[in-house]
C-alpha cells in the first residue's frame, strides 16, 4: 500500500496514457466495423466469409501482429502507432459479428413501413436501421472496449508506455503491489469505459429498454 500511496502521480500518469491509446482503437474500430458489418448483413452469400475472416484476426497473437504492422505499412515497430493499429484489428475482430447481428435484429416490417413513408436507403439506414441495431452494436462494444483496454498493456513490450508498465517494472523488481496496482488500474479503467457506455446507450437509445422490457413480458 505504501508503494501506492508513494506512486500515485506515476499511476495517474500511466492511467491517462493508457485511456488515451485504447479510445482511439475503439472508435476507429467500430468506424471501420460498420460498413463491414452492414455488408455481411447486406449480402448474404458473403456474409460467413466477412465474419469469419475478420473474427479469425482475434487469433492473431499479439507478439506476431506487433512486429509484422510495422513491415505492411512501412511504420517504426517502437511507435505508439503500430499498438494502436494492432487494437483496431483486435476491435474489427469482435464488432463486425456484432454489427452485422444488429442489422439483423431490425424487423423487415419496419423496413418495409420505413419505405413506405417515402425513406430512401441512406434516410433508412441513419433514421431507422443503425437506431434499431443500436443495442446489438452497443453490446459488442463494450466487449470490444474491455479487450482493447486490457490489451493495450501489450504495448509496453515495444516501447509505448502505457499500465503495461507497472507489470514488467514490478515483475523486474519484484514488487507485489506495484503488480497489483497495475491490474486494478486496467481492471478500473475498463469499468469506467464499460459504464460510460452503458449511460451513452440509454441516453442515446432509450428505445433499446422498451425493447427488453417487452421481451421480458413475452417470456413471463
Amino acid at each position: 500500500m505504501s508503494w501506492v500511496l508513494d506512486n500515485l502521480a506515476l499511476i495517474g500518469t500511466l492511467t491517462l496514457e493508457h485511456l488515451r491509446q485504447s479510445l482511439l482503437p475503439i472508435a476507429w474500430g467500430l468506424l471501420l466495423s460498420l460498413p463491414l458489418g452492414w455488408i455481411a448483413h447486406r449480402w448474404r452469400v458473403i456474409r460467413g466469409p466477412v465474419v469469419v475472416v475478420t473474427g479469425l484476426l482475434y487469433t492473431l497473437p499479439s507478439l506476431a501482429l506487433l512486429p509484422l504492422l510495422p513491415v505492411v505499412f512501412g511504420i517504426s515497430a517502437l511507435s505508439e502507432l503500430n499498438l494502436v493499429l494492432a487494437l483496431t484489428i483486435y476491435a474489427i475482430a469482435i464488432l463486425v459479428r456484432s454489427v452485422a447481428d444488429g442489422f439483423d435484429s431490425v424487423d423487415d416490417d419496419v423496413r418495409r413501413a420505413a419505405v413506405a413513408m417515402g425513406y430512401g436507403p441512406v434516410r433508412r439506414f441513419w433514421g431507422v436501421d443503425l437506431p434499431l441495431a443500436g443495442p446489438v452494436i452497443l453490446s459488442g462494444l463494450r466487449v470490444a472496449a474491455v479487450s482493447t483496454i486490457a490489451l493495450a498493456t501489450v504495448g509496453i513490450l515495444i516501447g509505448v508506455t502505457n499500465l503495461g508498465y507497472l507489470f514488467t517494472n514490478g515483475f523486474q523488481r519484484r514488487i507485489v503491489a506495484e503488480i497489483l496496482a497495475g491490474v486494478v488500474a486496467v481492471a478500473l479503467v475498463a469499468l469506467v469505459v464499460d459504464l460510460l457506455l452503458v449511460l451513452a446507450g440509454r441516453m442515446l437509445l432509450p428505445w433499446a429498454r422498451v425493447q427488453a422490457s417487452a421481451a421480458k413480458g413475452r417470456t413471463a
